[in-house]
């Protein structure tokens, strides 16, 4: 009972911190560790012990899921190299480093075991995230900071597993490396094939909650099988939600990915909120541990004030290499960029066959896309300083260090100074990152473009006219030549609305590309009668068409279309704005795959597209 009365209080307690949190420009995980702290105080509080699989099994799959859904995978392939860095190598040297110093500074313990907990400190937490995104800054330090958070939580732990089996026996660096690999490898194979059953099983699904049933356990298909083959359950969970965010919109109904998106945004907010309170809520138990041991809880203070002091100093020079090697990268493409004229020369004068030409010339516009966008959005110092910044421990540090076995040399000591890294960091540099993002001047902005804007309208607009050219074609056959005008100047009315809409307007207001939802258009019954029907007038092959229910005049005529012949206008017109829209979302996500727009102003034209194609479904 005690369990359950902490379980619901927990609960409101999220709910609470999150509806407060904006107020107070506190982030919400640290207002939630602190709570903990508080609560553990209270006299006659239960003991939580919870084991570390809990966290590592049970709640970290499915929160690494649910981000790697959503992460987009046009930033994550062109910083791929910044984000394996961060997450495998700066994971791997800090291990090692904080390991010597653990081994100097803690006596009695062996090297591996200092390596060990050098690993357990080394993940960073997805909470920097979670800030930077409330504070307008780059979309290319968001893309890199999630990144991170997907992938160096299993490099730290496949790390952790290795060092702790040299604790027992003896390891060569050598088959480390090779375990790693390995693991990653197969991990990632498994995800693979995990991502794409799940995306085929839930198109077979014509159900928008049973869909997202079946996304509630792909991360623990995924997971579970690589754990038993001795991989990384996390990288199979991580691949299999890269897997099922890239191909949602091709393979599942927009009414499937809405659900997906508001079911999963609930399961993510109670879950980290959790994980949160957990970390505040154990942390006296763990300093009373230390004083049963009759170690000093003070030295454990010293030291992992000292190991977080050197893990901002690694990361900072990592992070300096970092930009050193993104300006090289810049100017490499700057220097390819000229000589693109000359290539897009031999391609038009190629006998080569034209597929392979086409090839050709959609990888040399991905690659003036690639260009484009590390030139518009770059890497200085004032990014890096993010970086680093950002780069506070969390909850899967604290987990982490709970999977230290019972027998390991003072092991209450070795948590007390993985929880004092962790808390402390969440504290000092999560509580001072906006203050940093402000005096960096590199906050607030909305990262909007106008002429992007006007592009996508323009792409969308042409691959409608594809759509209604072709029916055009038919008309008369198959298509009511009066319905495929009313789409067309349904069409071009939208994109007019678009083109006029201000800046700041985005898309699914009603002024959206592809808006198609506002107030007295379509939602009008009379709208579905069929020009020509009994009680309308019949439209010339130039003239402008009459609505239905209205005489040549403009007069209002009483008389009813057949029920038949309006359930076959609806029918056609339906069919035809359906097959617009999947039109416009096939040249969307063209777009996507040769990286011409970013992936906000994408994601937001396939939003309207989704409300579009539901609202349109459901007049039917």
């Amino acid at each position: 009972m005690d369990y359950a009365l902490m379980a619901v209080g927990g609960v409101l307690c999220i709910v609470a911190v999150t509806a407060l949190a904006p107020r107070t420009r506190v982030a919400a995980p640290l207002i939630l560790v602190a709570v903990g702290i508080l609560a553990s105080l209270v006299p006659g509080m239960p003991v939580v012990d919870l084991g570390p699989e809990v966290i590592l099994a049970g709640v970290l799959p499915p929160l690494l899921y649910a981000t790697a859904v959503s992460m987009p995978t046009m930033e994550f392939r062109r910083d791929f190299a910044a984000i394996s860095g961060l997450s495998v190598v700066l994971v791997v040297v800090s291990s090692v480093v904080l390991g010597f110093l653990f081994w100097w500074l803690v006596p009695g313990i062996p090297l591996a075991l200092g390596i060990a907990l050098g690993a357990v400190v080394s993940p960073t937490d997805a909470v920097a995230t979670q800030i930077v995104k409330s504070l307008g800054v780059s979309p290319r330090i968001v893309a890199v900071l999630e990144g991170e958070s997907l992938l160096n939580d299993a490099s730290a732990l496949v790390l952790l597993r290795s060092a702790v089996a040299a604790t027992a026996v003896s390891v060569s660096l050598l088959g480390v490396a090779w375990d790693f690999v390995v693991s990653v490898v197969i991990a990632a194979a498994i995800g693979l094939v995990v991502g794409a059953l799940n995306l085929r099983v839930r198109h077979a699904v014509r159900n928008d909650a049973a869909s997202t049933a079946v996304s509630f356990v792909a991360p623990y298909i995924a997971y579970l099988p690589a754990e038993h083959l001795g991989a990384s359950g996390l990288v199979a969970a991580v691949t299999a939600g890269i897997v099922t965010g890239r191909g949602a919109t091709r393979f599942l109904r927009p009414q499937d990915r809405i659900a997906e998106r508001a079911n999963w945004g609930t399961v993510q907010l109670v879950l980290e909120g959790a994980v949160f309170l957990l970390v505040g809520y154990e942390l006296i138990g763990t300093v009373d541990d230390v004083r049963a041991s009759e170690s000093s809880s003070w030295a454990a203070l010293g030291i992992g004030l000292v190991a977080a002091v050197a893990i901002v100093a690694l990361r900072a020079g990592y992070v300096a290499n970092l930009l050193w090697t993104a300006r090289r990268q810049r100017r490499r493409g700057e220097a390819i960029r000229e000589g693109l004229p000359a290539l897009k020369q031999r391609l038009a004068t190629s006998d080569a066959p034209a597929e392979r030409i086409e090839h050709a010339r959609r990888r040399v516009r991905r690659k003036v896309a690639d260009i484009d966008y590390l030139a518009a959005v770059p890497l200085g110092w004032r990014e890096g300083t993010v970086l680093v910044w950002a780069g506070m421990r969390g909850a899967v540090t604290v987990a982490a260090a709970q999977t230290l076995p019972l027998d390991t040399p003072q092991r209450p000591y070795l948590l007390l100074i993985a929880f004092v890294v962790a808390i402390g960091t969440l504290f000092v540099q999560g509580g001072t990152l906006p203050w940093v993002v402000r005096r960096l001047g590199i906050g607030g902005g909305t990262w909007s473009d106008d002429a992007e804007r006007g592009e996508l309208v323009t792409l969308m607009r042409r691959a409608s006219w594809t759509v209604l050219e072709e029916a055009a074609r038919d008309a008369g056959s198959r298509w009511d030549p009066r319905i495929v005008d009313r789409v067309r100047r349904k069409i071009d009315k939208r994109s007019d609305d678009a083109d006029d809409a201000p800046a700041d307007d985005g898309p699914g207001d009603g002024t959206g590309p592809g808006d198609d939802a506002s107030p007295g258009d379509d939602a009008s019954p009379a709208d579905d009668a069929p020009a020509g029907a009994p009680g309308t007038a019949v439209a010339t092959g130039s003239g402008p068409v009459s609505r239905p229910g209205t005489g040549s005049d403009g007069a209002r005529d009483l008389r009813p279309p057949s029920p038949e012949a309006a359930q076959e206008y609806a029918t056609q017109y339906r069919t035809l704005r359906l097959r617009v829209i999947e039109a416009q979302r096939a040249a969307l996500l063209d777009a996507r795959s040769l990286g011409v727009f970013s992936s906000a102003a994408l994601q937001s034209a396939l939003d309207v597209l989704d409300a579009d194609q539901i609202s349109t479904e459901m007049r039917g």
